[in-house]
């Protein structure tokens, strides 16, 4: 491999926007990031439906089981 194409690899610290901070390796000098996996819904089990659009009763009511559903109209 050439010499001094590469960029250099430093060992830099990672800041969440929720005050959460561990080290990486990285080429870059400092890395700040809005969401990790201390806050992140998915992963600390609050994570909520927002349905502003009603999507969701509609999905639920197209295909629910029963006289209602369209799929127990066939």
């Amino acid at each position: 491999m050439k010499p001094e194409i590469h960029p250099k690899y430093h060992q830099i610290d990672v800041h969440c926007a929720c005050g959460e901070s561990w080290k990486t390796g990285s080429t870059r000098k400092e890395l700040r990031v809005e969401i990790c996996s201390k806050c992140h819904p998915f992963f600390t089990g609050k994570q909520k439906l927002v349905d502003s659009a009603g999507r969701i009763d509609r999905f639920q009511q197209r295909y629910a089981k029963g006289p209602k559903g369209k799929a127990a109209a066939k």
